[in-house]
């Protein structure tokens, strides 16, 4: 019983061509409920003969095909001729409408079918699609796999080549761990990209929830923005947990962002972090937050302040 019940439920839902037995049985029960109906209609109008047979051949031919339609609409003209709720005969004009019907009848079974096959060929272009769509998931998640293992392998090159030069290592190895962070968070998302504060979450979590603010709207950055202003933000980070807010006990972070248009405007602004006093020769690290942005035709103003770095950064967000 539950494997004619399912079969049913594919048929009319087009997922398959049902058994005959099971579509002229169905021709069947639409035919005897039709029927029925239209001994209803005959206790007010006795002369309606076939036009309550007309949903019969509409429903059968959704379930069962043409064929099947074409058997509905035979077996009704016959039952609209043969079976009479009133005293009348079959005369001419019941002929003629018997030829109405019919031709009604095609071509309301020839639009039906024309529906199936739109039908059928749209459920066939989804399924390639989902099959195209895992296909590409499963390569996707392979390439991610493979970059993470070359990401693993060059930091443990890196490490031994670097093994007896500590500080030249340590620059590098949190550079690296921090693109990596950035790589996992973007594939979360599958490779679009990821919010900004979630981003920022990431970086700046291990300092620290109570010692930093964020404020602004929620905006998803698209990939390449996200790894360019990950690599900024770690930048400005470590620098803060060194000379900046996080390396003073009441220190305090604010990072907002604006976007007008298509610019966005993130301001970093560091408070109550040790004084600075003697800037000096702008490193690998200055050196990148000036220049990352300029691919999204942006560019980044450092300010040394007393309390601690205030940085404004502004770009174009990519249309991707």
């Amino acid at each position: 019983m539950a494997k004619l019940i399912d079969e049913f439920r594919r048929a009319w839902r087009g997922a398959s061509q049902p058994a005959l037995p099971l579509a002229i049985g169905f021709a069947v029960v639409c035919l005897a409920l039709s029927t029925l109906a239209r001994w209803g209609l005959a206790q007010i109008r006795p002369d309606v003969f076939f036009t309550p047979y007309f949903p019969a051949v509409v429903l059968a031919t959704m379930f069962g095909g043409y064929r099947i339609g074409i058997l509905t609409a035979l077996a009704a003209g016959a039952l609209g001729m043969t079976v009479n709720f009133s005293n009348a005969t079959a005369d001419s004009a019941r002929f003629v409408l018997l030829v109405i019907y019919w031709a009604v009848c095609g071509v309301t079974i020839w639009g039906v079918e024309h529906y199936r096959a739109i039908a059928a060929h749209q459920r066939e272009i989804s399924r390639r699609l989902i099959e195209e769509e895992e296909y590409r998931k499963l390569l996707v998640d392979e390439l991610q796999h493979r970059l993470k293992n070359k990401i693993s392998t060059v930091h443990a090159v890196l490490h031994q080549v670097l093994a007896d030069q500590p500080q030249i290592w340590s620059a590098i190895d949190r550079r690296i761990r921090a693109l990596s962070a950035t790589d996992d968070l973007i594939a979360r998302v599958e490779g679009r990209g990821c919010d900004i504060r979630d981003l920022l979450r990431s970086e700046l979590g291990p300092y620290g929830h109570v010692r930093f603010n964020l404020n602004g709207d929620a905006l998803f950055l698209p990939a390449r923005l996200a790894v360019s202003l990950a690599l900024m933000f770690h930048e400005l980070a470590t620098n803060a947990s060194k000379y900046g807010a996080f390396a003073s006990a009441r220190g305090f972070l604010q990072v907002s962002w604006t976007v007008s248009g298509d610019r966005l405007s993130i301001t970093w602004d560091e408070t109550e972090g040790p004084a600075v006093e003697n800037v000096g020769q702008p490193g690998f690290g200055t050196k990148l937050l000036n220049s990352a942005l300029r691919p999204f035709d942006g560019k980044t103003e450092i300010g040394f302040l007393k309390s601690g770095i205030h940085c404004i950064m502004q770009c174009r967000i990519p249309a991707d």
